[in-house]
């Protein structure tokens, strides 16, 4: 990858408008998502009271977060790209479509919205708690390393096949469903191994909420190690230089 692509950016570009309306955007979009998909385990556990996890349990975490995700996507496609993960943004970074400085703009407003979701979700239940993301039992930091490289690979892969490759076509049209549904469909394979993250701002919200940190970096490790993969495979084999075109933020 050349590394003229890769920018820093200027610290002006950290209060500019339109990145501090991009920040905005992230911000309710992971709202959004957070509020669903950390809302439904709690929604489940209080109809089971709080007894052990089940497929049905886990089929019913993989469609809340595919649904909320297809959405969150979708509604800041339009302003910040729809990034809302960080792991996705830094992938965007490693293939020269964000700066640096914009790409620390989108992490703490993505960081902020899981927070914020989760404190606004312990409120409306009265004080149910907001479990952190965990190891199963058997389960070592260093397997759940592996499930979240792969499967964030996964993700940012699907990313960039659906809504940063210029030749994208009218397929960047179902960019969210695609983005959507692979999150679902890893769920259903990680989620009883160590919570399928794929996402740091997904695992920060209810770390802090409930200050749980145990193996938590884990969920940092394995997401931006497999977004920076995905990225520059994707980028490397299939964009070459004579089509690659500097996107609009808007296009992740």
């Amino acid at each position: 990858m050349p590394l003229y692509r890769i920018s820093i950016g200027t610290p002006g570009e950290a209060s500019h408008p339109d990145a501090l309306k991009a920040a905005v955007a992230e911000f309710f979009s992971m709202l959004i998502f957070v509020f669903a998909g950390q809302g439904s385990g709690m929604a489940f556990n209080k109809l089971t009271y709080n007894g052990s996890p089940t497929p049905s349990g886990l089929i019913s975490a993989a469609l809340a977060h595919a649904f909320a995700l297809i959405v969150a996507v979708s509604v800041g496609a339009n302003i910040s790209g729809g990034h809302v993960n960080p792991a996705v943004t830094f992938g965007a970074f490693v293939g020269g479509n964000i700066t640096f400085i914009r790409a620390i703009v989108y992490w703490i407003a993505q960081l902020l919205g899981s927070v914020v979701a989760c404190w606004l979700l312990k409120l409306a239940t009265g004080g149910l708690e907001t479990s952190a993301f965990a190891l199963s039992s058997g389960v070592t930091a260093g397997n759940a390393l592996v499930f979240e490289i792969v499967m964030t690979f996964g993700l940012v892969y699907t990313v960039y096949a659906t809504a940063v490759d210029p030749r994208r076509g009218n397929l960047g049209t179902i960019a969210p469903i695609a983005i959507g549904f692979i999150v679902g469909a890893n769920i259903l394979v990680g989620g009883a191994f160590d919570g399928a993250s794929m996402n740091p701002a997904v695992a920060f919200g209810p770390a802090v909420v409930s200050w749980t940190w145990t193996n938590h970096w884990v969920y940092w490790a394995g997401p931006m190690i497999g977004a920076t993969f995905a990225a520059l495979v994707y980028d490397n084999v299939f964009i070459v230089d004579s089509t690659h075109e500097q996107l609009p933020v808007t296009d992740y």
